[in-house]
């Protein structure tokens, strides 16, 4: 899983939100265990997809590596430093190599500012003068993620969704960054424009250089995206692998289940594939099952699932980086009977 010399490291990476309760004195009397140990590396240039049910722990996980929010426990690394409670000053050389692209297009960007500001502001704020001006940066910048750079002095209401993501590549792309965290950048667009912006990304990434963790809940988008692939569940990664090896070979269930959902085109004479319909609603963060936190859902479970969570290890069978977080891994080929739906339309 890790590499020798990551430019992100991840070890036990924990978000709990706090819930408070009581009157007249609010004290704290739970917790949404958001994140719940994590363990991850991405290597310089290196794309890391990050996928999973809503509410699962993806989002959150994005802004704890970003630093947006105080992780609870764990540690984040970048380039060999800790990073994981850094303060303003420790991370401000750390800024400008992380950026982030957010989920909404609308709500990302600041409508009374120009397209120039935006995009200007990382630079700013960073005190970077780069040669010709920060103008003439911002206005290759737009050329680069495909806008026209006449288009330096409209605002963002003058752009349609897909120009609006591009316009927040673009401010990503300001400060030359080493590594960015793109959360869902396609899931508030339209089907048509969703494969322009992920082709837009796969260009800068391979012109540049830059590493991404692409966070998503479209298994087709990641798997043309992302080199490797680590699956959430409930706050827990439950299987990370490389892109070919994870989808060609599933070891956990849940990762099967998700697959058998993917919708794919087949011909009239080709029987459907076979759907694993999943029973039961994912459990609350609140208050998780112990033991495998996919044992209320799973076919496969038995007491020492109740009992004990299983690791993140390379099980027998999996290719070197294959770590599988199960009990009673899946073999190659198997199809659990017991919940099974030949409808096409069955979904996870």
């Amino acid at each position: 899983m890790s590499n020798a010399n990551p430019l992100l490291d991840v070890s036990g990476l924990t978000k709990h939100f706090p819930i408070k309760g009581g009157f007249p004195i609010r004290r704290t009397v739970g917790a949404v265990q958001a994140v719940d140990g994590l363990d991850f590396s991405v290597a310089e240039g290196e794309s890391l997809g990050l996928v999973g049910e809503s509410g699962c722990g993806k989002s959150t996980t994005g802004r704890l590596i970003t630093r947006l929010l105080e992780p609870t426990g764990g540690k984040v690394s970048y380039r060999g430093q800790d990073i994981t409670h850094a303060g303003r000053k420790e991370l401000a050389p750390i800024r400008s190599e992380i950026q982030m692209i957010f989920q909404d297009p609308y709500a990302s960007l600041n409508p009374r500012q120009t397209v120039g500001k935006i995009i200007a502001g990382p630079m700013e704020i960073n005190d970077i003068n780069p040669a010709g001006g920060r103008e003439k940066r911002v206005r290759e910048l737009l050329e680069i993620v495909g806008l026209n750079p006449e288009h330096y002095n409209r605002f963002p209401h003058e752009f349609s969704g897909g120009q609006r993501q591009r316009i927040g590549v673009a401010r990503a792309l300001a400060l030359e960054p080493k590594l960015i965290v793109a959360d869902e950048p396609v899931s508030a667009l339209d089907v048509s424009i969703q494969a322009q912006v992920v082709n837009l990304l796969q260009q800068v990434q391979k012109d540049l250089g830059i590493a991404f963790v692409f966070i998503a809940h479209d298994l087709a988008i990641v798997r043309h995206f992302s080199q490797r692939v680590a699956v959430m569940y409930l706050g827990k990664i439950v299987e990370i692998a490389d892109r070919d090896d994870l989808y060609g070979n599933p070891r956990h269930p849940y990762t099967r289940a998700l697959l058998s959902a993917v919708p794919e085109a087949t011909a009239d004479d080709v029987p459907a594939r076979e759907r694993i319909l999943l029973k039961g609603d994912v459990p609350s963060p609140i208050n998780p099952p112990s033991g495998c936190r996919f044992r209320t859902r799973c076919w496969k479970a038995t007491d020492k699932c109740a009992s004990e969570a299983p690791p993140l290890v390379q099980v027998e069978g999996n290719k070197p980086g294959h770590l599988t977080a199960c009990h009673y891994p899946e073999t190659e080929g198997t199809v659990p009977a017991p919940r099974l739906s030949k409808d096409p339309q069955a979904a996870v």
